[in-house]
């Protein structure tokens, strides 16, 4: 995760990013990639593609991008996109 942070030149700010090597934070907030077309490609559970704004250990906001022919968001990844979750902490 240091590693792909540095590579994305957010090493060192505000932005966390986490491993869960286990699923257990996937499966607790009910964002677990269990379709058969991602499962069949990529063999193990996954974690949807998601975004989450935490304030205080509180989650403010999680957009997920899925869809019911796209269960990896891969097509329309937007609303888990910076854009979108800048435009939803506006709103709080």
């Amino acid at each position: 995760m240091t590693a792909w942070a540095k590579d994305q030149k957010i090493e060192g700010s505000n932005i966390t990013f986490l491993a869960d090597t286990r699923c257990e934070l996937t499966k607790a907030l009910g964002v677990v990639m269990d379709h058969p077309g991602p499962m069949e490609v990529l063999g193990n559970l996954r974690c949807k593609r998601f975004s989450m704004y935490v304030e205080d250990g509180e989650i403010k906001i999680i957009n997920i991008s899925e869809g019911p022919n796209d269960p990896a968001g891969d097509s329309d990844p937007s609303k888990s996109c910076i854009d979108a979750m800048l435009m939803c902490i506006e709103d709080l």
